[in-house]
């Protein structure tokens, strides 16, 4: 298949390119000398380069014929801070930061992608290439649209593709509405009155205190909420000022939510402050909240949906255009809740490191995905931009 979809020299290209920038990780908003190899190989093309845009981001544009519309192809450009356990001679030469999410890949794909349109456009209308940074913190797209991309560079639709490890490999997967999950992070901080380990009625503990929280927030998902919500609240960290015949008079708990669904986040944060408050007053200790949401749903508008399927049969991909809501989130969110977009899955492989989880040590991006997906892109906007 990949044979068929791209020439050798592009392909030998683009995997050079996964190579170079897999070998050279970089973490969300320090991706410079990234950003730097990226605006370099678009200029190559001939393509309008801006760089800078949200800190690190680049963004490329193609115009071709008299179409007035316009859409964007969006891909990641961070690491992670994990240290790779690989041993290919492009494993990651930065310590403890590794391309663990295929964000390699993804930047790529996408210039493949504009080599291919570059070199023979076969559209009328505009392509916005998007390379954006700090997608694992949730910060990127934001800082991106802070910075004025959707007014300097106009779009009507925006997409991007992830992999999926452990799916056939080029199989397109994606859904109407909601698709990733929303991320909140919580912190808890209760001060109570601490005291000696052999006299805890003198004071109020607050590993006792913390510990009832932690039983009740549970209560959220298994009691309030309806199942199919697929709802998760998880408390990651307890910690306290306790010494080992030292009764703590601080705690701070602190933890993860993810909902499907805005109304299903502001009922668990409601739900969460009322546990807070009740157990702190119940023994007499201060309890008080933080909720922040940096990434929101992740949700798909119904043409782009059928754009990606439509793009990927006549490829002759696998396809599936109902698939579950993935529980993890997305920065390209804040991308799809500013303009009709669409999300979606191609999978990574199922055989050695290309089908290990995302995030995992001995994870490698699929090069054998690359042509794939730059035609993928090609297809697409030859689709959405026809002449």
């Amino acid at each position: 298949m990949a044979s068929e979809l791209c020439d050798n020299a592009l392909k030998s290209a683009m995997t050079n390119w996964r190579h170079e920038f897999h070998a050279q990780p970089e973490l969300g908003f320090g991706e410079h000398q990234t950003a730097k190899r990226v605006a370099e190989i678009l200029r190559s093309f001939g393509l309008e380069v801006h760089e800078g845009v949200g800190d690190t981001g680049v963004v490329a544009i193609l115009q071709c014929g008299n179409g007035v519309r316009s859409i964007g192809l969006r891909a990641d450009m961070d690491a992670l801070p994990i240290t790779e356990v690989g041993n290919m001679p492009y494993a990651s030469r930065h310590k403890g930061v590794m391309h663990a999410c295929g964000h390699d890949g993804h930047m790529a794909m996408l210039l493949g992608a504009a080599k291919l349109l570059s070199d023979n456009p076969g559209f009328s209308g505009t392509v916005v290439f998007i390379f954006q940074p700090n997608e694992e913190h949730g910060l990127g797209a934001q800082a991106m649209i802070e910075d004025g991309l959707l007014q300097r560079f106009p779009i009507d639709e925006v997409y991007a593709i992830h992999n999926l490890p452990g799916a056939r490999m080029g199989h397109v997967s994606t859904r109407l509405g909601q698709i990733c999950a929303s991320e909140s992070l919580f912190e808890i901080q209760i001060a109570g009155k601490g005291g000696h380990a052999s006299m805890p009625h003198v004071g109020v503990d607050t590993i006792t205190v913390g510990a009832e929280m932690v039983l009740s927030l549970q209560t959220i998902v298994s009691r309030k909420l309806a199942p199919s919500t697929g709802a998760v609240v998880s408390v990651t960290e307890f910690l306290t000022d306790g010494q080992r015949n030292v009764l703590p008079g601080h705690a701070t708990l602190k933890g993860d939510v993810r909902t499907r669904l805005p109304e299903d986040r502001l009922v668990v944060e409601r739900l969460m402050r009322q546990i807070v408050d009740g157990v702190a007053a119940t023994h007499g200790v201060t309890g008080t909240m933080s909720f922040n949401t940096e990434f929101i749903e992740t949700i798909n508008a119904p043409t782009p949906v059928k754009a990606v399927i439509c793009a990927a049969r006549t490829l002759r991909l696998e396809t599936d255009a109902d698939r579950p809501p993935m529980s993890f989130s997305e920065d390209f969110a804040h991308f799809s809740a500013a303009v009709p977009g669409c999300f979606l899955l191609m999978g990574n492989g199922t055989d050695g490191s290309h089908g290990q989880p995302l995030h995992a040590s001995d994870y490698d991006f699929n090069d054998e995905l690359l042509p794939i997906g730059a035609a993928f892109w090609r297809e697409l906007v030859r689709n959405r931009l026809p002449r």
